[in-house]
C-alpha cells in the first residue's frame, strides 16, 4: 500500500481494521463473544478519552483512573438499588446527624482559620485543632452506633442502606458528577504545584476511595458486594418468554437463549454507541475551538502562555474536572454492564495501566487515536489467551498430546497477556512513536 495514500485515509483504514478483527471473532468464536468485546471496548475507549483530554489536551498525569471508575461504579449502587427500609430505620438517623456534624465541622474551620489563622497562624492552628478534635468526638458518637445497627441488619444480603430506586441509567451523569467533585478537591490542592505533585495526589486519593469503598460497609457491602443491579435493557428471561421474540429468534434460525443473550449485548452496545458518539462530537468540537487550541498552546509551553494573560492553573482545573467525569462515566456504565458492583475487581493494571497504555498506543492529544487505543488494547487483552492457545497448539502440533512441554506450554498460555500487551507496547513505541493516529493527522483534517 503506498505511504502517501495510508497516511492520507490513515484513521478509516485503521477502524476497518479493527472492525474486521471483530468480525472475525464474531465468526470464529461466535457473535455473542464479538459482541461482549466490543461493549468493553466502547467502555475502555470512553475512559481513554477521558485520560487523554487530561494528557493530551493538557499534559496532566493522571494516574488515579481506578479511583474515578470506582466512584461511577458506587453511583450506580446509590442511584438504582432499592432502599432498604430495615437498615435506614435502624441507623439512617444517626448516619445523617453524623455527615451533618461532618460538613459543619468543615465549615466552622474555614471560617475559624478566616477568622483567626489571618491575624496569627499559631492562633488558627490551634482553634482548628480544637474544632476538628470536637466535631469528630461528637460524629463518632451518632455514626459509629448507626453503622454497626446497619451493618446488622441481614449482612448475607443486605447489611447496607441501599440506594434511591431510580433507573440505573440515572447514575451515568451522576457517576460524572462523583468523579468531577473528587477531582476538583485534588486539583485546587495540587495543579499548583509541580506535575510529579498531581500524579501522587491522584494516586493516593484513588486508593483512599477504594479503602472507602472496600470498608463502609453501611454504604457499599464492601467486599460482599453489590449484586443484581437493574438493567437499562431486557432481561434474558422476559425474552425468552416473550412470544414475537420467539418468533423472532425462530426467523432467523437462531435458539431462544441464545439470541436473548445476544440480543441483550446488542441492546447495551447500541447505549454505549450513543454516549461515546456524543463525547467525540464534543470532544473534537471542543479540540477544534479557540479553546482547545488555548489547552494545547498551554500543554506546549506553559511560561508563554502564562505570559500572555492565559490563567494556567484554572484552565489545568478544568480538563482535569472534564476528563475525571468522563472516567466517572464509564466506570458507571461498566458496572451498569456487569450488573454487580466489585470493589476488590477495581486493580490498577486494568484501570490505570491498561488505560495509560491505550492512550500511548493510539495516540496523544488525538481522540480519535484514544478510541482506536481502547480497542485495540483491550481487544488483545481478552483475546491474548485463545491466540496464545491456538499459537502453542500450532507450534507443538509435532510432539505427543501427552508430551510433558506440550502440556506445560499449553497451560502457560493463559498468562500470555501482561507478554503481548508489553510487545505491543514495544512495537508501537518504535515503528510509531506518536500512536497509531498521531495528533498532527488530526490536525490536517
Amino acid at each position: 500500500m503506498n505511504q502517501t495514500f495510508f497516511n492520507q485515509y490513515r484513521t478509516p483504514i485503521l477502524y476497518s481494521v479493527m472492525a474486521l478483527l471483530l468480525v472475525i471473532v464474531g465468526v470464529g468464536q461466535g457473535w455473542s463473544v464479538a459482541f461482549t468485546i466490543l461493549n468493553l471496548c466502547l467502555i475502555s475507549a470512553i475512559m481513554s478519552l477521558g485520560v487523554n483530554m487530561q494528557w493530551g489536551y493538557a499534559g496532566l498525569f493522571n494516574v488515579g483512573v481506578m479511583g474515578f471508575a470506582a466512584l461511577g461504579g458506587l453511583a450506580a449502587v446509590l442511584v438504582s438499588m432499592p432502599p432498604v427500609e430495615e437498615a435506614r430505620a435502624a441507623g439512617g438517623q444517626g448516619i445523617l446527624v453524623g455527615l451533618l456534624i461532618l460538613i459543619a465541622t468543615i465549615f466552622v474551620s474555614i471560617l475559624a482559620w478566616k477568622q483567626f489563622g489571618a491575624k496569627s497562624k499559631k492562633t488558627g492552628y490551634w482553634m482548628l485543632f480544637v474544632i476538628i478534635s470536637v466535631g469528630y468526638a461528637l460524629m463518632r458518637l451518632f455514626f459509629l452506633p448507626s453503622v454497626e445497627a446497619i451493618e446488622a441488619v441481614n449482612p448475607s444480603v443486605t447489611g447496607y442502606l441501599g440506594g434511591l430506586g431510580l433507573p440505573i441509567i440515572l447514575s451515568w451523569p451522576v457517576g460524572m458528577v462523583f468523579a468531577a467533585g473528587a477531582a476538583y478537591v485534588i486539583g485546587k490542592v495540587a495543579l499548583g504545584l509541580r506535575s510529579d505533585y498531581l500524579a501522587i495526589a491522584t494516586l493516593g486519593i484513588s486508593e483512599i476511595v477504594l479503602y472507602f469503598i472496600k470498608n463502609e460497609e453501611w454504604l457499599t457491602r464492601g467486599v460482599k458486594n453489590v449484586n443484581g443491579l437493574p438493567r437499562p435493557v431486557p432481561y434474558e428471561v422476559d425474552l425468552q418468554q416473550a412470544t414475537w421474540f420467539q418468533q423472532f429468534a425462530a426467523d432467523w434460525g437462531m435458539e431462544v437463549a441464545e439470541a436473548s443473550s445476544l440480543f441483550v449485548k446488542v441492546c447495551y452496545a447500541g447505549l454505549f454507541i450513543v454516549v461515546i458518539a456524543i463525547l467525540m462530537y464534543l470532544s473534537e468540537t471542543a479540540l477544534k475551538s479557540p479553546w482547545g487550541r488555548m489547552m494545547r498552546a498551554i500543554r506546549d509551553n506553559e511560561v508563554a502562555a502564562a505570559a500572555m494573560g492565559k490563567d494556567v492553573v484554572k484552565r489545568h482545573l478544568m480538563i482535569f474536572v472534564i476528563g475525571s467525569a468522563v472516567i466517572g462515566l464509564a466506570g458507571a456504565m461498566l458496572t451498569t454492564l456487569d450488573g454487580q458492583f466489585t470493589p476488590v475487581g477495581y486493580q490498577p493494571l486494568r484501570f490505570t495501566f491498561l488505560i495509560w497504555v491505550m492512550v500511548i498506543i493510539g495516540g496523544s492529544g488525538n481522540n480519535w487515536g484514544a478510541v482506536l487505543g481502547g480497542f485495540f488494547i483491550w481487544f488483545f487483552w481478552i483475546e491474548a489467551e485463545p491466540i496464545g492457545l491456538w499459537l502453542v497448539d500450532t507450534l507443538t502440533s509435532f510432539m505427543e498430546p501427552t508430551h510433558w512441554l506440550r502440556l506445560h506450554l499449553m497451560d502457560s498460555a493463559a498468562h500470555m497477556r501482561l507478554m503481548t500487551v508489553g510487545i505491543v507496547l514495544l512495537i508501537a513505541l518504535r515503528y510509531a512513536p506518536e500512536g497509531l493516529i498521531p495528533e498532527r493527522t488530526a490536525r490536517k483534517h
